[in-house]
């Protein structure tokens, strides 16, 4: 009997040590799943709240950057109209200085015109009949306009050996600011054939003109631009180029200048036209590079080993890069560059305003691309933080699921 009863005790100890084993074992799982449950909610959390943080910082930004284009806009406003009264004030130039100026001008409109199935032509034609509306068009608004138009040169024979030295096809090339303003003149269906009903053809189509054949577009945002120096305190911006010297340190006979900085160009397109470039440093100088000027053949020829980027006599004389000799007579090329208006030199107060104006209005392009693009970010902050909160929910939901 006491052996009987010695098994049994030593069964239930057994079995009781089991136990406690067992619900020592327990407690430690339950105690790990809590701390895991524990870490997962506070990185959970700490995600949220670092999502909140950011989205609050993106909101700030955008407010504050807001503010500042508001801030420009009206700075954009005041300026327009120191501009408009200085219109508004100048007296009148003389009839025969006006119908002169006027003339040069419409006298180049006209040279293009008359390349009717070209388009230049019908980028002229789409300012004739749009006026100021023309930019607003899906296909032009980032159009400049025609090399033939964008610059002036005084002298009228200067005027024919640039015109001569460019080229028929170069003077009406379609200058635009951006690639996509070159992409929106032409479309082309899925196979790679030209659209004829829309982009400038389409239009050109609507007016009773074809283009025909191909077409020059310029770039401004994919030329080189000039990067050195300007000359000092010139309201023209002509570029400080390092001139031809000879041997004695002289600057050979004959040279005047160079090319790029013979062209006038409008005080609108001296600054800013193409992100902080002007059309001197931009166009020209990608058209001209750094082409010398002088007064006879016999002189330029003589400087020959001076001259790099071609050069051109004002009797003619024309050599192009590469060792290239144009010879022959002067021809008289049916598109050139007009004449500068004699009234086309305002008061430095004017220059100085008109440049602050474009100074401003491209501080406000910026702001806008910089607002454009904290707003995605912002966006894309508030996307984050659903997901995460989502995600926070439905792991709270399957561990409640697990632990019944």
């Amino acid at each position: 009997m006491e052996e009987e009863a010695s098994i049994i005790s030593s069964n239930e100890m057994q079995n009781g040590g089991s136990m406690q084993a067992q619900s020592v074992i327990y407690n430690s799982k339950v105690f790990s799943l809590h701390r895991i449950f524990t870490f997962c909610c506070d990185k959970f959390q700490d995600d949220l709240h670092t999502a909140g943080i950011q989205i609050k910082q993106h909101e700030d930004n955008l407010k504050f950057l807001k503010s500042q284009r508001n801030k420009l806009q009206d700075s954009i406003l005041d300026l327009q109209v120191i501009l408009g009264n200085y219109h508004s004030a100048r007296p009148p130039s003389g009839e025969s200085e006006s119908h002169s100026s006027n003339q040069s001008e419409a006298e180049t409109v006209k040279q293009i015109l008359q390349h009717e199935t070209s388009a230049a032509c019908i980028v002229c034609q789409l300012t004739k009949r749009h006026g100021t509306h023309a930019p607003q068009l899906a296909f032009t608004k980032d159009v400049l306009g025609i090399v033939a138009t964008l610059g002036k040169v005084d002298d009228d024979n200067l005027s024919r050996l640039l015109s001569e030295y460019l080229g028929v096809e170069t003077m009406l090339g379609i200058v635009c600011k951006t690639y996509e303003g070159v992409k929106a003149l032409e479309t082309y269906d899925k196979e790679g054939h030209i659209n004829s009903d829309s982009g400038i053809r389409g239009f050109g189509t609507t007016i009773g003109r074809t283009l025909d054949g191909r077409f020059l577009v310029i770039c401004l945002e994919n030329l080189r631009p000039y990067c050195g120096e300007f000359v000092d305190d010139d309201p023209q911006r002509r570029l400080d180029l390092l001139r031809p010297k000879l041997p004695n340190g002289k600057c050979p006979p004959g040279f005047i200048g160079f090319a790029v900085n013979m062209i006038h160009v409008d005080y609108m397109n001296l600054l800013y036209v193409s992100d902080v470039y002007g059309l001197r440093e931009t166009l020209f100088y990608s058209l001209f590079s750094r082409l010398q000027v002088y007064k006879s053949r016999e002189e330029m020829l003589l400087a020959l080993p001076l001259i790099s980027d071609g050069a051109i006599s004002l009797d003619g004389g024309i050599i192009k890069p590469n060792g290239f000799f144009s010879l022959g007579n002067l021809t008289d090329v049916d598109v050139r560059f007009p004449k500068p208006s004699m009234s086309a030199n305002p008061p430095d107060s004017y220059m100085e305003t008109e440049n602050q104006l474009k100074q401003k209005t491209w501080e406000k392009e910026k702001l806008t691309e910089d607002l454009k693009r904290e707003q995605m970010l912002l966006n894309s902050a508030r996307f984050n933080f659903e997901r995460k909160k989502e995600e926070f929910v439905k792991f709270l939901s399957q561990t409640s699921a697990n632990t019944t």
